[in-house]
């Protein structure tokens, strides 16, 4: 399976002024420290190295653009150092900020709002902000918010990449405008591109995003266990730098973090799933119709529940 953690400096605290300093926007976003610990992706490492799993680090190089090359190396250069993948990530408000820009005077929130050529530039530029920082050139790329479109899989093809994940196949309303119907979670080839979908469950009504934040320990459990019973060609999981960790109160979230933990111990003894990267994946993966893991009561009360005590006792 793909665990993948979008990995990003925060444009909105910069925006407000509370994050404007590198240092400071960093440690809220990127580190997620505080004075109980850690929670970003240096613990996430931790976690992830001590349970033998092998994670996909999704990282925007688009703060370069305001703070130089050192913002990208600074989060490049020690998952490279642990043997995790990096791959590239895009958020695009950064342009906003940009003195210079490699498409002057030109803004968006989403890579989706430019033109094919735009995006391809933009593209461009992230990749030789990453391997700059001394990774190997990506091959997979997400697009900030999901804010992607048929244009930007053309683009990603015209600079040899391999795979996207900008996809959210069970996530309603969200910003993602790739031509691919909803709650279908295989890995296919679109508009030149290998799409490999972040996965779903089935809901109560529609469908419930494989997100660390969106599930219990026992959904993810199930889920997974669901996907290697029925041949799915992979499950992907998405999480953030800093989703284990209350940007407002300064803290980790203690459920979080142990269901975080739980799922990583879990994966560190499991026959049926084990961590890999893109690049571990057969290019020509594809399957046929992957049945959903069916929506279930108590685990759908269970969740709530714990959504309830994370956003409440353990904020």
């Amino acid at each position: 399976m793909l665990i993948t953690i979008d990995t990003e400096y925060s444009a909105g605290l910069y925006a407000r002024g509370t994050g404007a300093d590198r240092a400071v926007n960093f440690d809220r976003t990127i580190a997620c420290r505080s004075s109980r610990g850690e929670a970003g992706i240096f613990y996430q490492m931790d976690v992830f190295d001590r349970c033998g799993v092998k994670a996909v680090f999704f990282v925007d190089p688009m703060p370069a653009l305001v703070w130089g090359q050192q913002a990208v190396d600074a989060v490049v250069q020690p998952i490279i150092a642990r043997g995790h993948e990096v791959q590239l990530h895009c958020h695009t408000e950064w342009l906003a900020f940009a003195d210079r820009s490699p498409l002057p005077g030109r803004t968006g929130l989403n890579i989706k709002d430019f033109t094919l050529p735009e995006q391809r530039v933009l593209l461009e530029w992230g990749l030789d902000r990453i391997e700059q920082a001394g990774a190997p050139r990506p091959i997979a790329f997400r697009a900030g918010n999901y804010g992607a479109n048929d244009d930007t899989l053309c683009a990603l093809a015209d600079l040899d990449l391999r795979w996207d994940s900008s996809f959210p196949a069970g996530l309603t309303g969200s910003l993602c405008e790739i031509s691919l119907p909803m709650g279908d979670c295989r890995p296919v080839s679109h508009r030149g591109m290998r799409e490999f979908p972040v996965s779903a469950i089935a809901g109560r009504s529609g469908w419930r995003h494989a997100q660390l934040t969106a599930m219990s320990f026992s959904e993810l459990r199930a889920a997974i266990s669901h996907a290697a019973r029925t041949n799915w060609p992979g499950f992907c999981l998405v999480s953030h730098s800093f989703e284990l960790y209350n940007r407002e109160t300064g803290r980790p979230n203690a459920l979080l973090c142990r269901r975080f933990e739980k799922l990583c111990e879990w994966l560190g003894v499991s026959t049926e799933a084990k961590g890999a990267g893109f690049g571990d994946l057969d290019p020509d993966v594809s399957g046929g119709e992957v049945s959903l893991l069916p929506h279930h009561f108590a685990r759908t009360g269970l969740r709530m529940a714990e959504q309830f005590a994370a956003n409440t006792v353990f904020r």
